[in-house]
């Protein structure tokens, strides 16, 4: 919470669930990211937050952009980015997706099979790709699944088949799970990437850049560690795999741009309980995981929340939001402390929104308004 977001919801008084987001934050941020890894081009994850205000803030910087789709690339195009500082980075594309992307002069793509390489290959000839490998994830609060990336071992397959067919076999990616909060995550990745690269070497292949992804965190109910850690445990991890011969690299913050930079404000709509013996009370918001809070599936982001009670007994209570959806519970196997005395009509704020929560908010489901989102 800054005291910026403070005065706005003390001055506008806005209606229902919002999101405000404060921009001193996100350039705070960017400015971290250049100066804990100098030497990668940072590319902003845009589904993270696509708010114009934040790209053009993000662009004006120098920011390149990781976009996931065509829309997206218009939206970084339209913040003021050129086609050489957006990639699409997104492993699964329509083919007319691919020649629209290049008929806007993008030549970064993402891949992680063959075929998706034959793709690229049709419809944006001579463009350069970088292959995705798969990584465990271990200890990141929201691990990414298989459904995105391949074996290390296929991967030399894939970028000898796309130097076969014409296109420029660029580099390799991964991903550490989103809310990595250990630094040292990056090394495993870092070590099969090299192994990838000298193998393609000795077959008249040279790969320039690897992608460090995401996964950089923001602080939520537990402490992270600074960026600064996270710099220089990949810059060592680089100097131990790839020795003098350091490749490009490129990050992607998405969560550690944008995410501490928002607070969503809610208001307790009901209390209850199921029985008259039952310890815990069930306190219903007027959002959920269908108004923005989707990250809480599984309970793998616990967001702080701040009532105007604070400081006072609390109990444990369960979590829920206003939709006639079951699913629609945010904390149930790990109740949540909150006041005695928290009521009916208080307004919570929930911090650390900021990323993957306006655009996960449904349209209008259950007749809900989409979440309403204020940058500041």
């Amino acid at each position: 919470m800054t005291d910026r977001i403070r005065d706005f919801l003390r001055l506008r008084r806005p209606e229902g669930p919002c999101l405000v987001v404060d921009l001193d934050v996100v350039r705070d941020n960017y400015l971290n990211f250049a100066r804990a890894l100098p030497d990668s081009r940072v590319f902003y994850a845009v589904k993270a937050n696509p708010d114009p205000a934040v790209l053009k803030l993000l662009a004006g910087l120098g920011s390149n952009f990781d976009c996931a789709s065509v829309a997206e690339i218009d939206m970084a195009r339209n913040a003021g980015a050129t086609a050489d500082r957006i990639s699409y980075g997104n492993t699964i594309k329509k083919e007319r997706d691919i020649a629209a992307a290049h008929n806007r002069g993008v030549r970064l793509f993402a891949v992680d099979c063959v075929e998706e390489v034959g793709k690229i290959a049709r419809a944006a000839p001579g463009a350069r790709v970088f292959c995705r490998i798969l990584c465990d994830c271990d200890g990141a609060e929201w691990p990414l699944s298989r459904k995105f990336g391949c074996d290390p071992e296929m991967a030399i397959d894939v970028l000898e088949h796309a130097h076969g067919l014409g296109l420029e076999a660029h580099g390799v990616s991964f991903h550490v799970g989103s809310q990595q909060p250990n630094p040292e995550a990056w090394d495993v990745a870092l070590k099969a990437s090299a192994s990838i690269f000298r193998t393609l070497s000795e077959r008249g292949i040279q790969l320039r850049m690897v992608n460090l992804g995401g996964g950089f965190p923001a602080k939520y109910v537990r402490d992270v560690p600074a960026v600064k850690s996270y710099g220089q445990a990949i810059f060592t991890a680089l100097r131990r795999h790839f020795g003098n011969r350091i490749p490009e690299t490129i990050i992607e913050p998405g969560r550690g741009m944008v995410g501490e930079a928002g607070v969503i404000k809610a208001e307790v709509v009901l209390i209850s309980k199921k029985s008259a013996a039952d310890p815990v009370r069930w306190v219903y918001l007027d959002i959920g995981k269908f108004g923005g809070l989707a990250e809480t599936m599984d309970e793998a982001i616990r967001y702080p929340i701040r009532t105007p009670r604070d400081g006072e007994a609390t109990e444990p209570c369960v979590l829920a939001g206003p939709t006639c959806d079951s699913a629609d519970v945010l904390y149930e196997k790990t109740p949540y402390e909150l006041p005695v005395s928290l009521a009916i009509g208080d307004e919570v704020l929930i911090e650390g929104t900021g990323a993957y929560t306006q655009t996960y908010s449904a349209v209008a489901f259950n007749g809900f308004d989409p979440l309403k989102s204020y940058v500041i």
